[in-house]
């Protein structure tokens, strides 16, 4: 059976897949399990990945919002276009993130505990609350998209459950740029 098809008759299970593999990853490198033992670790690029996440996080934010834009006025192709390089820039966004923290663990909050307490730890759970929500939706709409022309989409769940994505990718970028305001610019 072509991969094509294997993968399309099997969206729901790769969409898991995928979805607990990226989920451990993430937890794995912010509880800092994961082995990093030969990985490179220059101070500068360390240094640098919060200030290139932010910048990756407002091209994002662009590029999911143009993409629902494009579907929007009915150009396909423009919001395929858009929405693979969204999903680019999560890849890469994630890479980062899970490179430094692996490698550094999580950021600890520089500002007053009283801030720390009743605004950044609140914005933090929700942001990552939204973002492992966010995962599957996203997945499961790649996934859709990636197996079927898009004249077969109008008939799955594609655009429903890419609304739901892009809201929540939307939400969980914009709060990631407040997380990252509040760690590396304001305090």
């Amino acid at each position: 059976m072509e991969t094509r098809t294997w993968a399309r008759e099997h969206v729901p299970a790769l969409t898991a897949v995928l979805t607990i593999a990226a989920l451990a990853l993430v937890f794995g490198a912010a509880l800092q399990v994961l082995p990093v033992g030969g990985l490179p670790q220059p101070e500068p690029l360390l240094a640098a990945i919060p200030h290139v996440n932010a910048a990756i996080s407002v091209a994002a934010i662009a590029t999911i919002t143009a993409g629902v834009r494009a579907i929007r006025r009915g150009d396909v192709g423009t919001h395929r276009r858009l929405m693979l390089t969204s999903f680019g820039l999560f890849a890469a966004f994630l890479a980062l993130y899970l490179y430094r923290v692996a490698l550094l663990g999580p950021t600890a909050f520089p500002g007053p505990e009283a801030i720390r307490t009743f605004v950044y730890l609140p914005v933090l759970v929700v942001h990552v609350l939204l973002a492992v929500v966010c995962i599957p939706f996203v997945f499961y709409a790649l996934l859709l998209a990636t197996t079927r022309p898009a004249s077969q989409l109008y008939g799955t769940a594609h655009r429903r459950v890419g609304r739901i994505a892009a809201a929540l990718w939307i939400v969980a970028f914009a709060m990631g740029i407040v997380i990252y305001l509040m760690l590396y610019v304001v305090f």
